[in-house]
């Protein structure tokens, strides 16, 4: 092709609400265009390279051995009500009536289509397992849509989806394509760390995040540099650390019976260790948390008999619950963990007016033994003995009290927030964090949506049974925009070979006269062997030529100059010198210099 067939323009300046570098080089080499807020339209240079990464990945899943399909964007709302989502989904989720006033939802993922669309032609054992897969568009209403493509409102999502017989047969599917992603990352030139996952509103039993570090990453990543150990904070686990005492002693049991004590002006964990000269180990901190949504069975749950409850589909739920939450005073909770803990979609702290209903105190003063809901207790507290905590009652704290034997926990679970030097549980080696974008998640499902949709077959004896399911997404978009954040310099885009739009770019001084036959020469030559090859026909300045391209990116660029006829000079955009070559070698040289690094880039 030749630039004088391609409408682009570039830019000198990034326009000023770009603020990372995928954005403002993306709107700057006119790889995407502005329509609306959090909406970007690709222009011909950026499909193109949206095109390979797109084609990358259905590759490598035709390979694991998925099958395409292509659901519709725009999806029945009763499917949603039917799975329980249609509310728990949140205000990110667009939702329209037709013309018939049916509930309609314009696609934020494809769960739902996808089992409605199974259910419909699944009858026997013998059909499973069944592993399709789309790449579609998906919307989400984000409240800041922010760098350009990495998180828009608007977006393109490669989904993988699995219906199996057994945990088995799940867990096969799941390792196939998580081999695969290894694949596609590698093949893009992107260096991926595999992290354990929070579901999230997604659900299920478990998942993996495929990341890769990034300064403007949205997730913290914990890792342990000893054995690989790697997780999302909102899913990392730590080794237990040993309760102990002001001296660093275990602490030991009390037999001690709780006493009120008044703190005047004690409000803080800071106040709590001047005025009991004692360490943040001993205290308990005692959190309320409204919890939104919660899909845990709270019938036989202290304090929730009168918790109003709502039914979609099969799917019974709380809209609101209270929980009390108790962590050793120096650990944070984990918001994310204790949703899933709670199978809510969101959790929050309390309001002030919430906290003195629930627990007769406001915050600072708020403990377990009067609080009215039920406890969620982190495994920090499990081994903790002679605590402090708060009393229920303004002004006061309650010393010499022992978990489990002055209160009872509902729920004992890990909620803690795990931080840069706790100890890994696997091998326990010191965790670091690092920041990273995640591009890809695989999810072992269950019978989340199986269940509540109801899907069933008939088994090897006849008997109706329903089937579990696995997810696996990549965000096709965020992925070009982290190979731009990967690969780039103060000039512009430097492209992997695998995903640039052209390979080669053949850059005449002039496009006229002994010139233009070499640049016409070169171009017929590269694509009769099957190059892509960008030739710059423009009546421009050789440096707007040079700059451009080297804000474009092309893996390489051949420049035919007149004085250096017959010779032409090979510059690799990587590198800073370019080489002299004679015309008639450079097509056959530039073809195996793209050969080679694509063979480089292979899994």
């Amino acid at each position: 092709m030749k630039t004088s067939q391609l409408p682009f323009r570039t830019l000198r300046e990034a326009p000023q609400e770009a603020v990372i570098s995928s954005h403002q080089l993306m709107m700057r080499a006119d790889l995407i265009r502005k329509l609306g807020n959090g909406l970007y339209t690709y222009m011909p240079l950026g499909l193109k390279a949206y095109n390979k990464v797109e084609n990358t990945i259905r590759e490598e899943w035709n390979r694991s051995g998925a099958v395409e399909f292509r659901p519709t964007v725009v999806v029945p709302g009763e499917i949603w009500k039917e799975s329980g989502r249609w509310d728990t989904m949140g205000p990110q989720m667009l939702k329209a009536k037709n013309r018939s006033e049916q509930d309609m939802v314009v696609s934020p993922t494809a769960e739902e289509a996808y089992t409605a669309i199974v259910r419909a032609g699944l009858t026997s054992y013998k059909q499973l397992p069944i592993n399709m897969y789309q790449i579609n568009t998906k919307y989400r209403d984000e409240i800041r849509p922010r760098y350009g493509v990495m998180r828009g409102r608007e977006f393109n999502m490669a989904d993988g989806y699995s219906m199996n017989a057994d945990d088995a047969s799940l867990d096969e599917t799941y390792q196939a394509y998580a081999k695969a992603y290894l694949r596609i990352f590698k093949r893009l030139g992107l260096k991926v760390i595999p992290v354990k996952a929070d579901t999230g509103a997604m659900g299920g039993s478990g998942s993996e995040e495929f990341m890769v570090e990034s300064e403007v990453g949205d997730d913290t990543l914990i890792i342990c540099p000893d054995c690989g150990y790697a997780a999302n904070v909102e899913k990392a686990s730590c080794k237990p650390d040993e309760a102990v005492d002001s001296n660093g002693k275990p602490q030991v049991k009390t037999e001690l019976t709780p006493e009120e004590v008044e703190t005047p002006n004690v409000f803080s964990i800071q106040d709590m260790e001047k005025f009991f000269n004692q360490s943040p180990k001993t205290f308990i901190k005692a959190l309320i948390y409204r919890v939104i949504n919660s899909t845990l069975d709270l019938s036989n749950a202290p304090y929730s008999e009168n918790l109003e409850k709502k039914q979609e589909g099969s799917l019974t739920f709380y809209p609101v619950s209270y929980v009390c939450v108790l962590i050793r005073s120096d650990l944070d909770v984990n918001e994310a963990k204790l949703a899933g803990v709670l199978k809510a979609s969101e959790v929050c702290l309390a309001d002030d007016e919430e906290i003195l209903k629930i627990a007769g105190a406001p915050h600072g003063f708020v403990g377990p033994i009067k609080a009215k809901c039920p406890i969620v207790q982190d495994l920090s507290v499990n081994d903790m003995h002679d605590a402090i905590t708060g009393s229920g009652r303004e002004g006061y704290h309650i010393k010499h009290v022992e978990p489990g034997r002055d209160y009872s926990a509902y729920i004992n679970a890990d909620v803690r927030t795990v931080v840069p030097g706790d100890k890994c549980p696997t091998c326990g080696g010191t965790f670091y964090s690092t920041k990273g974008n995640e591009l890809g998640h695989i999810f072992k499902l269950g019978k989340k949506y199986t269940q509540s949709m109801g899907v069933t077959y008939l088994d090897v004896n006849g008997k109706a049974t329903v089937p579990t399911m696995g997810c696996y997404g990549i965000g096709v978009d965020r992925v070009l925009a982290s190979i731009i954040e990967t690969y780039h310099d103060e000039k512009g885009i430097i492209w992997p070979m695998s995903v640039a739009p052209f390979q080669v770019a053949i850059v005449p001084i002039k496009y006229n006269g002994a010139m233009k036959e070499a640049a016409d020469r070169l171009y017929e030559e590269l694509t009769k062997t099957g190059i892509e090859v960008l030739l710059d026909d423009r009546d421009e300045r050789p440096g707007v030529k040079f700059n451009d391209m080297d804000l474009l990116g092309f893996p390489i660029r051949i420049t035919v100059g007149e004085k250096n006829l017959p010779n032409v000079e090979i510059k690799l955009r990587s590198e800073n010198e370019a080489r002299l070559v004679p015309l008639e070698d450079a097509a056959a040289e530039a073809a195996q210099m793209v050969q080679d690094a694509l063979i480089a880039l292979q899994a």
